[in-house]
């Protein structure tokens, strides 16, 4: 098998913004350095957020102004509104990732804004690219999947916002189980709804592994020809305003399954379990995911 399969690293951002530990300046960094060195390419480095209510994101321009210029490497900053944008532009970002929530209850604790307004602010960063230029614009729709607070999302609910982002011509869009509700038979039929709502747009699923089936998600992810993951090193992470939420599914986990069954990824798998093990020290704890405790099969001699 040759199939290639993009992982995109978010360890840092969505790895970072849940933890109890708020990481230095240059702790950051030689995180993002370690993980381009396993062969990442795409990193959501950082956050362009208000630090009062996400400390652990503080210090995103510094971050970015740290990080060697490198061709062939896409850091991405996580933006939430006009002046995120503008942030981002600033910050010399290759790539901005609007978030638009599925359903208002999670949007109005998360972002302030229900769904109505978060689709306007896509819509204005849509239009000022346009018009002005800057980093590739993105998006993710988060709790895709289901709500904390207002339950389950309908599949309508979200094919509807993937139609307004292919309107104002966003290509890519990612599909958020931000509290990991859900499951491979739901993951497949709602990419066929957001392909008929977007046919233009190139999709990427973004899975926490909450409830223990964010693997199987990115494997009917794959088989339904979805061919860009997010993942976080160590499997940290989570979301400070969903309760309960956990890390995303591992990197070093993915890239084994991956690796097993002949995809390619261009990650280096030893060098993503090390740096999940360092990245765990870091934060006083154990890296949740499994290759951090068993190691790769077969071992090595």
């Amino acid at each position: 098998m040759s199939r290639r399969v993009e992982i995109v690293e978010v360890g840092p951002r969505d790895g970072l913004q849940n933890e109890s530990v708020s990481l230095e300046i240059d702790q950051k960094v030689e995180f993002i350095n370690r993980l381009e060195a396993c062969g990442v390419r795409r990193v959501e480095a950082v956050s362009f957020v208000n630090p009062r209510r996400v400390p652990q994101m503080a210090g995103a321009e510094e971050v970015m102004a740290a990080l060697p210029r490198t061709s062939g490497r896409s850091r991405i900053g996580l933006v939430l509104n006009q002046r995120g944008w503008d942030r981002a532009v600033a910050a010399g970002c290759d790539e901005a990732n609007v978030v638009v929530c599925a359903s208002d209850g999670f949007g109005i604790r998360n972002q302030g804004a229900n769904v109505a307004e978060q689709l306007a602010a896509m819509a204005a960063i849509a239009e000022r690219r346009a018009a002005e230029g800057g980093p590739v614009l993105s998006l993710t729709i988060s709790v895709a999947f289901g709500d904390p607070f207002d339950g389950e999302v309908s599949q309508d609910q979200v094919a509807a916002i993937a139609r307004e982002a292919a309107a104002v011509g966003i290509g890519e869009i990612a599909l958020g189980d931000t509290i990991g509700v859900a499951d491979p038979w739901t993951v497949r039929a709602r990419i066929e709804a957001v392909r008929k709502a977007a046919p233009d747009a190139r999709i990427r699923m973004h899975f926490h592994n909450t409830r223990n089936t964010g693997l199987a998600n990115a494997y009917a992810s794959i088989e339904a020809g979805v061919d860009v993951l997010d993942a976080s090193c160590g499997g940290i992470g989570g979301c400070p305003f969903a309760p309960a939420a956990t890390g995303n599914i591992a990197t070093e986990d993915l890239v084994y399954m991956l690796d097993r069954a002949g995809f390619e990824t261009g990650l280096d798998l030893d060098g993503l379990i090390e740096t999940g093990r360092w990245i765990g020290e870091r934060l006083g704890k154990a890296a949740p995911s499994a290759l951090t405790r068993a190691g790769v099969f077969p071992a090595a001699a």
